[in-house]
């Protein structure tokens, strides 16, 4: 776990993501990288220089066959305060909408259904799993589908809801919370959603990692141009 702390500790006091008497929740879906990130962050509250709290919570969208029973056993284990919040996204998205791309309602719905979760159990910060892979991929897909030079933030806050989302992993690459996964022995709660492998996002990684290894360090070099922003040089 040494590379995963020191990744969550950069990036929390680069960016001033958590603060004394924060009430921070994870949302958990149950794989790897939420999962991975819910123990870095409960680690890190051993040697962390501000004091924090910790909780996991869960959308359960409503397809059957999510096995959150062991995730749920992990977290007693690790004594982290755990709530599942049930919703009928999966029926409205896939049986009521019929949508032939889900996922952009689906995620709309879900992020709605979290922030509603988190300001109702009275948390002030969403701690989300996206790594730096992720905003890589988010990057292309924005500039493929969308005609952005767009990717997430570190940090964001949502006014509505007086809350922030931070992501504590975006300095840590996929192949780091694989390895931290396997060693460690973290429970995975498999996807349930049909579209779960089947999506753009998936192509795009696909895409990327052939530039990966076509083109040698261009992931790093990637990821130093997303702190470049001083830097960026288009028409308008």
């Amino acid at each position: 776990m040494k590379q995963i702390l020191g990744g969550i500790r950069k990036a929390v006091q680069d960016f001033n993501m958590i603060q004394d008497g924060d009430k921070v929740a994870v949302g958990v879906s149950g794989g790897k990288d939420s999962m991975i990130l819910l123990y870095g962050l409960k680690l890190f509250q051993n040697f962390s220089p501000v004091k924090y709290e910790l909780s996991a919570i869960t959308l359960n969208l409503g397809f059957d066959n999510y096995d959150l029973p062991k995730v749920e056993n992990y977290f007693k284990t690790i004594n982290v305060p755990y709530k599942i919040v049930d919703t009928q996204i999966a029926k409205i998205v896939f049986d009521i909408r019929k949508e032939k791309n889900p996922c952009s309602l689906c995620a709309k719905m879900r992020r709605g259904a979290l922030h509603d979760a988190v300001k109702e159990l009275g948390y002030n910060k969403v701690a989300l799993g996206h790594h730096a892979d992720d905003a890589i991929e988010t990057l292309f897909l924005s500039m493929f589908y969308e005609g952005r030079i767009a990717t997430f933030k570190p940090v964001t806050y949502l006014s509505r809801k007086n809350i922030h989302n931070i992501r504590p992993m975006v300095y840590l690459k996929e192949k780091q919370i694989i390895s931290a996964v396997n060693r460690h022995d973290i429970p995975i709660a498999k996807s349930p959603c049909p579209m779960d492998k089947n999506t753009k996002r998936e192509e795009v990684k696909h895409i990327l990692n052939n530039i990966y290894k076509d083109i040698p360090d261009s992931r790093d070099r990637l990821l130093t141009s997303l702190m470049n922003g001083s830097n960026l040089s288009i028409w308008k």
